[in-house]
């Protein structure tokens, strides 16, 4: 009798059979579930600028009707807000500020809106403390201008100062008309609150003579210079960042709509406190930042909304800046 032999499957065949295996192990793994994280990376950017270190804070969004850009026919804007695949009527217009370490002073360049224009926005504290720093740790904030959504954060829900040990600077003009109670009084009925805003945020910075001012262009600190751009309020303010021969130009409200105003910088808006002012200033700080080639950051340009300003035939172009990870120190 003999006993039968057991039959080995070829080499070939042999490998066929492992791989099966293998990729059978490999998609059990791939099937396992991974539930979604739905959270977002914290809302800051960080950049050198020669010696100063830079970080760009989110506060958060907002929609905007597309009816606040004026001086614009509804083709046109549409054609524009194609160009860049947005779509009205709401288009979504953010909130940003920026923090500037010299080395010597922690400075902020705006303050967010805090909670008084809804939930979407009030998150630059949060992001601050993201970034690695304390509000208490801030002790200059420079104000582009006195809009509620510029100063709210300035001041806690129970009115207490949220940058305890910061100096607050703002352009005499803004003062001279948004602290007013005289100028408020004859404003319309359904803008005075916005005045209240402005005044409820300086209000514990001034009792405490933290709230300082300046007029025209001036340097403020080493490194830092105002830069007259009125017209969207009267005192409105750029600022004019400089170390180590870099150069970083924080816009303010001169841009509101990037897919718009960059290529139309006629376009107003509607909050424009004197539009053919703000079209003016507009006009001569992006011929300035495209000639001199100048590094921009804009409270209202998709976050962290630093980059660059070119020039096209008619008009001008916005061009963000790449993501570049920071030396090593």
């Amino acid at each position: 009798m003999t006993t039968p032999s057991l039959a080995l499957p070829s080499r070939p065949a042999l490998a066929r059979l492992l791989l099966a295996v293998l990729f059978l192990f490999v998609a059990g793994f791939a099937a396992a579930e991974a539930p979604p994280q739905k959270t977002q990376v914290p809302g800051y950017y960080r950049l050198m600028l020669g010696n100063f270190e830079i970080t760009a804070l989110y506060d958060g969004a907002i929609d905007l009707d597309e009816t606040t850009l004026k001086n614009i026919s509804v083709r046109d804007r549409q054609r524009l807000f194609a160009r860049q695949f947005l779509q009205g009527p709401k288009v979504q217009t953010v909130v940003n500020a920026y923090l500037v370490n010299t080395g010597s002073r922690l400075i902020l360049i705006d303050a967010g809106a805090a909670g008084l224009f809804g939930p979407s926005l009030g998150r630059v504290v949060d992001n601050l403390r993201a970034a690695g720093y304390q509000p208490e740790q801030v002790d200059t904030v420079l104000l582009t201008h006195l809009h509620g959504d510029h100063v709210n954060g300035l001041v806690s829900p129970d009115g207490g100062r949220v940058f305890a040990n910061a100096e607050v600077w703002s352009a005499q003009a803004d003062n001279d008309f948004w602290l007013s109670e005289a100028v408020a009084a004859k404003a319309p009925a359904d803008f005075r609150a916005f005045f209240k805003m402005s005044r409820d945020a300086a209000a514990p910075y001034l009792a405490a003579g933290k709230w300082k001012t300046f007029s025209s262009d001036r340097e403020l600190l080493p490194g830092v210079a105002s830069v007259d751009t009125r017209g969207h309020t009267p005192g409105h303010a750029s600022y004019l960042i400089t170390s180590g021969g870099e150069r970083l130009l924080v816009l303010g409200d001169l841009v509101h709509n990037h897919a718009v105003q960059f290529a139309r910088p006629e376009v107003s808006f509607e909050f424009d406190n004197d539009p053919q002012q703000a079209v003016h200033a507009r006009k001569r700080i992006f011929e300035r930042a495209a000639k001199e080639k100048l590094m921009v950051a804009g409270m209202h340009l998709p976050f962290p909304g630093i980059g660059h300003v070119r020039k096209e035939k008619q008009g001008y172009a916005w061009v963000p800046a790449e993501f570049t990870p920071l030396k090593a120190p």
